[in-house]
C-alpha cells in the first residue's frame, strides 16, 4: 500500500525521507527551456530524500509540449503524472476539475509568501491547482555596448519609437549584428503572446465588449505594421522560425541589439554561456504613451492531473521543486543569479538576491502587468498575452500562422489581419460567443 501524502513528508515537512516500502515512478512533462532542464540536473537531491520515486521526464518544446498536455488531460490519458503548464491553462482546467488542488502542502511550503498576481492567476475558487516554478514578465534586454556605440542612452521605460530609433542604431548586417530580435515562431504562446502584448500598448483588443474580433480595426494595423518593419529592416533573418530558445542562442552568440521577451531570460543572457554577459543592460517594456505597456504575466507551474495513480508522491516532488528549498539548492549549486525567479515575496526581500542586476526590473514588470486590466479601452476577457477562455489555444495558433506568414514575406499585413479577423470571427461564432 502507498503511504499517504503526510507520510511522505514526515514529521519534519519537506526534507523527510519517504519510508514506505514501496516504488513507483512519476512521469513528468515540462518545457526545454534552461530552468526546468537545471532542474533536472538538481533531482538528486530530491532521490536522496524520496530513494523510492523514480522520475521519469518527457521534455518537449514549448508548442509540442502544450498540444501534448491538452490532448493527454482532456482524454483523461493518464499519460503524466506532473504537468508543467501556464497561468493560461491553469483556471481553465481547474474549473473543469481536471487538476488536483495543491491547498493541503504542508505548511512550511508557505502558500502565503507566493506573489499576489501570481498566486491569483492560478487558483480558482480559493483552489490553488498550481505550484509556481517560476514567474516572468517581459522586458528589453540590451547591448550596452552597442548602445553606447550608437551614442544612446536606454531610458528606464522607453517608447516604441526610441526602440525603433536604437535597433536601427545597433542594426550592422555585413558583420551579422540585428538591432532587434523577436518572437516569429508562430503559436499562441509564441510568437502571440509577444504580439498580443505589444497589441496592448497600441490600444488594440482581441474583442470588443460583445466578443467581437478586432483585427479589422486601425489598432493592429498599426501594431503589425511596427512589428514588421522592425523585424524586416533590423531583425535576424529567418525570424519567422525564431521563437524564446532561438533568440536566446543569438542573444548569447551576440547577435541581438535588444531583446524584448520573457524577464526569466536574464539570467541566461548574463550566464556562462552568454558571450556578451557582461555588456547586458535591462528596461521595462516599451509603451506608446497610452497608459500600457507591452509585457505580459506568466508562470510556468508544476500542476497535477486530478487522474493521476501517484497523487502523493506528486505532490511531494512538486512540493520539493517549488519550495524556498529548492530556490535555494540552485542558490548554493550555481548562484542567485540562477534562481527561479518571480514567485515568492521573500525572494525580492533576500539582500543576496537584491544584489542580482535584474532583480528589480523584474518585479517591477511583473508589478506592472494587469490581467484584470490589460488594454487601453475595455474587455469581456482576462489575460495579457492570452485571452483566458478555452478556445484560444486554438484561435491563437492560426492567427500566429497568419501573422508567421506575414514575417516571412509569403503575404502582406493586410492580408493576415484579414485572415484573422475571418478565421477569428468563425470560431468565436462556432463556439456561440457572437452570433
Amino acid at each position: 500500500m502507498k503511504p499517504t501524502f503526510s507520510a511522505l513528508l514526515g514529521a519534519t515537512g519537506l526534507c523527510a525521507l519517504s519510508t514506505g516500502a514501496f516504488a513507483e515512478t512519476l512521469t513528468i512533462a515540462t518545457v526545454n527551456n534552461g530552468d526546468m532542464i537545471r532542474m533536472q540536473g538538481l533531482t538528486a537531491d530530491f532521490n536522496a530524500k524520496y530513494p523510492d520515486i523514480e522520475l521519469e521526464w518527457v521534455t518537449l518544446e514549448e508548442n509540442v509540449l502544450r498540444q501534448n498536455v491538452t490532448t493527454d488531460i482532456a482524454t483523461q490519458g493518464g499519460q503524466y503524472d506532473v504537468l508543467t503548464i501556464g497561468t493560461y491553462e491553469v483556471p481553465i482546467w481547474g474549473k473543469q476539475g481536471w487538476l488536483a488542488s495543491l491547498n493541503d502542502l504542508p505548511a512550511e511550503w508557505d502558500i502565503d509568501d507566493l506573489l499576489p498576481a501570481i498566486r491569483g492567476g492560478l487558483t480558482v475558487d480559493d483552489n490553488l491547482y498550481a505550484a509556481p516554478f517560476y514567474g516572468e514578465s517581459s522586458m528589453v534586454m540590451y547591448r550596452t555596448d552597442l548602445m553606447a556605440a550608437a551614442g544612446l542612452e536606454m531610458p528606464e521605460a522607453p517608447t516604441w519609437g526610441f526602440i525603433r530609433q536604437a535597433a536601427e542604431a545597433m542594426t550592422d548586417k555585413d558583420n551579422e549584428i540585428y538591432g532587434i530580435c523577436l518572437r516569429g515562431k508562430a503559436g499562441w504562446g509564441e510568437n502571440m503572446a509577444f504580439l498580443t502584448a505589444m497589441s496592448n500598448s497600441f490600444g488594440a483588443r482581441w474583442f470588443d465588449m460583445d466578443w467581437n474580433p478586432q483585427f479589422d480595426g486601425e489598432a493592429w494595423a498599426t501594431t503589425l505594421d511596427f512589428y514588421l518593419d522592425l523585424m524586416n529592416n533590423f531583425g535576424p533573418p529567418g525570424a519567422s522560425n525564431n521563437g524564446f530558445n532561438e533568440n536566446l542562442t543569438l542573444f548569447q552568440q551576440g547577435k541581438c541589439g535588444m531583446w524584448i521577451d520573457a524577464t526569466v531570460a536574464a539570467s541566461f543572457v548574463t550566464g556562462a554561456d552568454s558571450t556578451v554577459a557582461d555588456k547586458v543592460g535591462f528596461a521595462l517594456a516599451p509603451d506608446n504613451g497610452l497608459g500600457r505597456r507591452g509585457n505580459w504575466l506568466w508562470a510556468w507551474s508544476l500542476a497535477i492531473p486530478a487522474s493521476t495513480d501517484s497523487m502523493d508522491a506528486a505532490k511531494a516532488f512538486v512540493a520539493w521543486a517549488t519550495s524556498k528549498e529548492y530556490t535555494a539548492l540552485v542558490a548554493a549549486n550555481e548562484g542567485w543569479a540562477n534562481v527561479p525567479p518571480g514567485t515568492r515575496t521573500s525572494l525580492y526581500a533576500n539582500p543576496e538576491y537584491q544584489a542580482v542586476p535584474f532583480a528589480q526590473m523584474t518585479l517591477d514588470s511583473i508589478n506592472s502587468a494587469d490581467p484584470t486590466n490589460p488594454t487601453v479601452d475595455p474587455v469581456p476577457y482576462v489575460g495579457v498575452q492570452f485571452v483566458a477562455i478555452p478556445e484560444f489555444q486554438g484561435i491563437g495558433t492560426s492567427v500566429g500562422q497568419e501573422f508567421s506568414a506575414a514575417l516571412a514575406g509569403q503575404k502582406s499585413a493586410a492580408d493576415a489581419l484579414a485572415a484573422a479577423q475571418t478565421l477569428t470571427v468563425q470560431a468565436m461564432t462556432d463556439a456561440g460567443y457572437i452570433q
